[in-house]
């Protein structure tokens, strides 16, 4: 749960054809409890508390620890390191899985899971539920490197990296799958002048987000000498 993150989690929540009816947290770019940290407070700055927040997987399916934490890429925070005050609410009892699962038995076809990160948390759902793959509606995945390198190493993207287990159980179960891999997301640079432009606005979330884009961008001009 970082920069991008709050882009993607902001334009959903300002999207009229989008019911945001949870948000499920897992590491990535910081581990699973600031992940959700992170989440409540960026549905405290959007003043939509009512959506709950259900905390995912501290550990990859397989029981792994040693996870892959890129810090580096968003700031020790995960929101460019502008050490914000900790969220006053606190995330629902149930974990993301059963949450997920719960949704799915409530609104079979109708949910959209849309996987930022890792995909730990939809993985246990399966393994929890092995009906979950017909009762979701579809799962949109940022992951994969698709004919093109990974950015982790000439093979792997970061978020299937983080989890392959995990990932294999989610292609392979037979649910609607739509992967967007670096070889479409790398085609779609925020641009140095995009976030000048952002900053001109007085939104409110254009504002936060352009306090948070510091580290991310310094990231991408000093590791890929992308302007952007």
């Amino acid at each position: 749960m970082q920069a991008d993150d709050a882009m993607a989690i902001f334009l959903a929540l300002q999207s009229p054809e989008v019911e945001v009816i949870g948000l499920t947290t897992i590491y990535g770019n910081v581990y699973t409890t600031l992940a959700t940290r992170n989440a409540l407070h960026l549905l405290e700055i959007a003043g939509r508390q009512d959506i709950p927040v259900a905390e995912g997987s501290h550990v990859t399916i397989t029981k792994g620890t040693k996870l892959r934490i890129a810090d580096f890429v968003h700031g020790a925070d995960g929101l460019g390191n502008q050490n914000f005050p900790p969220p006053k609410g606190k995330p629902i009892e149930q974990s993301a899985a059963s949450f997920l699962i719960q949704q799915a038995n409530l609104h079979p076809g109708k949910v959209t899971v849309v996987a930022l990160g890792p995909l730990t948390n939809i993985a246990l759902a399966i393994e929890q539920d092995p009906e979950f793959p017909k009762k979701i509606g579809q799962i949109v995945i940022l992951g994969g490197a698709f004919s093109v390198n990974g950015n982790v190493n000439p093979a792997a993207e970061a978020n299937i990296f983080g989890d392959p287990d995990s990932a294999d159980i989610v292609f392979t179960s037979g649910a609607d799958i739509l992967a967007v891999g670096i070889n479409v997301t790398h085609q779609v640079v925020m641009t140095d002048a995009d976030r000048d432009k952002l900053s001109q606005s007085s939104g409110k979330y254009a504002q936060y987000l352009c306090k948070i884009l510091d580290v991310y961008f310094s990231y991408h001009h000093d590791s890929y000498h992308t302007k952007g």
